[in-house]
């Protein structure tokens, strides 16, 4: 068994749930610290976790320019839950291996 398996499914959970927490800033930090490395793991949970932040940023923004017709206040709070629920699950499959690609991301930061 490769002794770095477990740090760097550490390192994959962290990163999807440091952005429920962070938003973009900890996967963000966490692919830097990762993305020169031989075992890629990490890094691309940490790049899908921070294009997935990014994309929420940009709906947050929108949700913010809608608020004014009302509508966006509703759409912020689908956004903070499907942030939450969208992070748990990558969190499960980091655990588990697998790196989880985000339904309707854009592709901020490529790989």
């Amino acid at each position: 068994m490769n002794t770095n398996y477990t740090g760097d499914k550490t390192f994959g959970i962290l990163a999807h749930i440091g952005g429920i927490f962070f938003s973009w800033l900890a996967p963000f930090v966490l692919y830097l610290i990762k993305k020169n490395d031989s075992d890629t793991f990490s890094a691309d949970n940490a790049r899908e976790a921070l294009n997935f932040q990014l994309t929420l940023l940009v709906a947050y923004v929108g949700c913010f320019i809608l608020s004014f017709v009302l509508i966006g206040l509703f759409l912020f709070w689908v956004a903070i839950l499907g942030n939450l629920v969208l992070c748990v699950i990558a969190a499960i499959k980091a655990s588990n291996g697998a790196v989880y690609r985000y339904p309707l991301t854009i592709r901020f930061v490529k790989g």
